[in-house]
């Protein structure tokens, strides 16, 4: 299809413009790193949802593309992404700074393969229910960050009409290009994926969302679909968060995702650019989601560059292939700087929502002062989902958590575009997060205690 807005450019209300400092990694290709040295750690939580059940012990021995983890409610399987012994099943130190429980395998460095009893083929073969089958086998989950179970997201309750299937492609946050890169290199499985997304619901269409910073992107996968009927590349406008769901859904349709409501609720699908490639590995090849591709980037990175990288790789082994430090950062980030999640070590692994190992200098990550609120107004601007910021940090300083659930604190996206507008340097998304965290584990009390009656 005729892309037709390529000089319209589709956008949401609010948003900032951060520096992107997108041109340390934009123009190096994905390099392959897929013999890490040392032990991989497969911890058993890497999606929304209930931690999988370990299915191995020490002792045991694995090959590539074995099950280790099986989900145990809402969650995706975990496969080792190599060959080996597992050497221990224990708690250790997860990107989000917690521990928790994961599988230890000592690589062999020989990948032997576990036979599969499913075949390659062409999508156009399988019915819907064998292509659900093949993404669920295969472990996929949302690796734009938030990790929800694709095969979950890809079978929508029956009264939810599916009209627009979206691929994301903005890639808003600053320093990442992991899938702009894959957006270029990999164009067919991101084709391919698409189609057999959409070939899930028949009576969607399938946009593909590429901001206009990307033009590149967008004439390479304009020439992949010219010939298709029933997809559309849209431009959008350079803005963050433009690749935040809800504000990607109306940017694309002009629809407004309710309060506590889904996507589907609005007759959309929205997947992230790798979560199609492995949808196209998964279901052509019979492959599970065991590799990604990582950005590694920041002031402090000898050689920035786009990596993929085997699932269960440590941060630092993928940081040495990037050269190494070439200063002590003071500040790891997992993910971008905008909705990254600061970490205080390289030693955790790679899981399958890492998109960026981000290391910063102390000029470029210091944390400003705050001062007295001038209630300016500029967070009430900037935020995508039209909440009052400075309000809701006042209401959670005073611990008036009722309040802040009235006021929707609960819908905030946590995506800093407030605190990087407020001239007081309020922190306004780190009061949010903590507040919506705390109605979180009240609510999750007041069920348990509710259970128990």
């Amino acid at each position: 299809m005729k892309n037709q807005f390529s000089s319209i450019l589709k956008t949401f209300k609010g948003g900032v413009h951060p520096p992107d400092e997108k041109h340390q990694t934009c123009d190096k290709p994905i390099q392959d790193f897929m013999d890490p040295q040392g032990d991989m750690i497969y911890p058993m939580q890497q999606h929304l949802g209930a931690p999988c059940r370990p299915i191995v012990k020490k002792g045991d021995s694995v090959l590539r593309d074995q099950i280790i983890g099986e989900p145990t409610g809402l969650g995706a399987y975990i496969y080792t992404s190599v060959s080996g012994t597992v050497k221990d099943v224990k708690p250790v130190l997860h990107p989000n700074g917690t521990k928790v429980l994961s599988v230890i395998i000592e690589n062999d460095h020989q990948y032997h393969t576990l036979e599969k009893n499913i075949k390659p083929c062409s999508y156009k073969e399988l019915t819907k229910e064998e292509i659900l089958e093949r993404i669920k086998l295969a472990g996929i989950v949302g690796m734009g960050g938030a990790g929800f179970p694709t095969h979950i997201k890809l079978n929508p309750a029956p009264d939810k009409k599916i009209e627009y299937v979206i691929m994301n492609g903005s890639e808003c946050e600053p320093y990442l290009t992991s899938d702009y890169r894959v957006m270029l290199e990999d164009s067919w499985r991101v084709v391919n994926g698409l189609r057999i997304a959409l070939s899930l619901f028949p009576e969607a269409k399938a946009c593909i969302g590429i901001e206009n910073n990307k033009p590149k992107a967008i004439e390479t996968l304009q020439s992949y679909i010219q010939d298709e009927k029933d997809m559309e590349i849209v431009t959008l406008k350079t803005k963050y968060p433009q690749g935040g769901e809800k504000q990607l859904i109306y940017a694309v349709t002009g629809r407004e995702v309710p309060s506590g409501g889904l996507p589907a609720d609005v007759g959309c699908i929205v997947l992230n650019v790798d979560t199609v490639v492995a949808i196209s590995r998964a279901v052509t090849q019979a492959r599970p989601l065991q590799r990604r591709i990582v950005t590694v980037a920041g002031d402090c990175v000898k050689n920035p560059g786009n990596f993929r990288v085997r699932i269960g790789t440590s941060f630092q082994e993928v940081v040495d292939a990037a050269g190494g430090l070439v200063k002590k950062p003071s500040k790891i980030i997992c993910g971008g700087p905008m909705m990254g999640m600061p970490v205080s070590t390289l030693e955790i692994p790679v899981i399958k929502t890492s998109s960026c190992i981000l290391l910063l200098s102390e000029e470029k990550s210091i944390l400003p002062e705050e001062s007295a609120c001038i209630r300016c107004g500029k967070c009430i601007e900037a935020c995508p989902i039209h909440l009052q910021p400075y309000e809701l940090n006042q209401l959670v300083l005073r611990r008036d958590w009722d309040a802040f659930a009235r006021l929707h604190g609960t819908d905030c996206i946590e995506c800093g575009s407030c605190s990087y507008v407020c001239p007081a340097k309020r922190h306004l998304t780190q009061t949010c997060k903590l507040g919506r965290k705390t109605i979180a584990d009240l609510r999750k009390q007041a069920a348990a205690k509710g259970g128990k009656n």
